[in-house]
């Protein structure tokens, strides 16, 4: 197995460029390998034909918003852990929503510490939680 076919992979949605590149950067820093899509649509593609092992996705996206896009990674990829993550005020009526139709996801709240998301994602790799 080769070093890339060993690290995790992680899937970044967001629409914020700085969001993007500053997760990008601090996920490949620590061996992860790191696609990233700026609205849901891209992330769809990267899925098509690559697998994550976790993604993290912003709850507002344009077009489609990240709830959606998280119950159709997990129709998909039902191992993908899932992260959720806004500052949008409208994200509790989104996540009502879902849960109406079972579909219950833990949401983090923008900002989010580079420590503090490094350490839960790897927390959710490595099964130490059960949620997402």
């Amino acid at each position: 197995m080769t070093d890339i076919e060993a690290r995790r992979r992680l899937l970044i949605v967001d629409d914020e460029q700085d969001v993007t590149d500053s997760l990008f950067a601090i996920f490949t820093r620590h061996e992860f390998e790191v696609r990233v899509a700026a609205n849901g649509e891209a992330a769809i593609e990267h899925i098509a034909d690559w697998q994550p092992d976790i993604a993290i996705v912003d709850v507002v996206l344009p077009r489609m918003n990240g709830i959606d896009l998280c119950i159709l990674i997990r129709q998909a990829h039902p191992r993908c852990r899932l992260v959720l993550f806004s500052g949008q005020q409208t994200t509790q009526s989104l996540l009502e929503e879902a849960g109406k139709r079972g579909k219950i996801f833990e949401i983090l709240s923008k900002p989010v510490h580079p420590q503090f998301l490094l350490d839960y994602v790897s927390s959710r790799l490595s099964g130490r939680s059960r949620l997402a």
